[in-house]
């Protein structure tokens, strides 16, 4: 009982509760969006979500048991083991709406990418601690930078926009804690600018159309505008306190689609309005606040590393999901975490957490 109790003193309860309540918020969600009459109250879509909620909990029970450390460890090993998964994909991977990015292994269908998100900040965080003497020097960052490219590479192939992007925002914050200089930086991000009208010959026909209508949302109302117009349609609905759960009506007469995944915060707006919104903000405010606490509160490179690479996953997933959502930024179909439908970014989200508590519960005290 003493070791349950020390071990309770330790944990981050804020950043626990945080995560419990924007799941069970998504799950309300999740059950307004995909409900059907005459269809039981347990449909697939909650079953499913919450069979990923378990699994995703297991893991990340398991993992507080290991200190953050061993993970440094194994991360080259995950990071040669994830590439080959990415480059299975192609071959037996699933395609649905012309992205072929899952893989089926019997009752589950799992998106390896989220997985690589994870793997690759933790090689990255152990590249970067073991090389932070010499991390001013042109070898190192370039190493960084294959590092996160390969993957990065193989996932836009798929093709996976927002993911990719994901990868280039954790490899910039991890860079900049590890003290790289800013003018370094400055010309790294300018060099990728000069590089985006190369990077447009990869996109697909879809991702150039969505990108176009972001520039000009009157392109094309009809076709990749359509989804974005109902989205802004639906959040300025809900107004202050919202037209109820489950009485949204760009939800319930599904004017807006992947309602219950990318769009999902549409629905929140229009059925809990501004406060319901901000009160949602407000959960992912505190998990990002107490997240980069633990970042600055150890005084180990690794685990400091590893906690600012976690926080900036979780972060710009937030920032790009809820921007595309109200016009703000093109959308990259990038999930909400822990509110969106799918099994992956949700295990995903839920291992993150563990291993920022996991850092937190370890941190060396000198």
């Amino acid at each position: 009982m003493r070791k349950i109790s020390a071990f309770l003193r330790r944990v981050d309860k804020p950043l626990v509760v945080a995560t419990i309540l924007l799941f069970l918020i998504g799950l309300s969600f999740l059950y307004s969006t995909t409900y059907h009459k005459g269809q039981g109250i347990l449909d697939r879509y909650i079953v499913r979500q919450m069979l990923w909620f378990v699994i995703g909990l297991i893991f990340s029970i398991a993992l507080l048991k290991v200190n953050y450390l061993r993970f440094m460890d194994l991360s080259y090993f995950l990071y040669i083991f994830i590439i080959f998964i990415l480059l299975s994909v192609f071959f037996v991977g699933n395609t649905i709406l012309g992205a072929q990015r899952w893989i089926d292994i019997g009752i589950f269908t799992f998106q390896p990418s989220e997985f690589a998100k994870l793997i690759m900040i933790m090689v990255l965080a152990n590249y970067l601690g073991r090389n932070r003497i010499r991390i001013h020097s042109k070898k190192t960052i370039i190493g960084a930078f294959l590092i996160v490219s390969v993957p990065a590479f193989l996932i836009l192939k798929q093709p996976d926009l927002g993911t990719a992007l994901t990868f280039f925002a954790v490899l910039f914050s991890m860079l900049f804690v590890s003290g790289i200089r800013i003018r370094h930086l400055v010309a790294i991000i300018s060099g990728g600018l000069f590089l985006m009208p190369v990077l447009w010959h990869f996109l697909k026909p879809y991702q150039k159309s969505r990108l176009l209508v972001f520039l000009n949302p009157n392109l094309d109302p009809l076709g990749a505008g359509y989804t974005i117009r109902q989205s802004k349609i639906a959040i300025g609905s809900g107004m202050l306190l919202g037209k109820g759960w489950q009485s949204g009506t760009q939800n319930l007469l599904n004017f807006l689609p992947e309602r219950h995944t990318d769009f999902i915060f549409s629905v929140v707006g229009e059925e809990t309005g501004f406060l319901g919104a901000m009160f949602v903000l407000f959960l992912y405010f505190i998990i990002i606040r107490q997240s980069i606490r633990i970042a600055y509160s150890t005084n180990d490179v690794y685990g400091r590393l590893l906690a600012v690479g976690l926080v900036t996953m979780i972060a710009f997933h937030v920032f790009v999901n809820i921007a595309m959502t109200i016009g703000l930024m093109p959308v990259v179909g990038i999930p909400l975490p822990l509110i969106s439908y799918g099994g992956s970014s949700l295990v995903v989200t839920l291992i993150a957490i563990s291993i920022l508590l996991n850092i937190r519960i370890n941190r060396p005290v000198f």
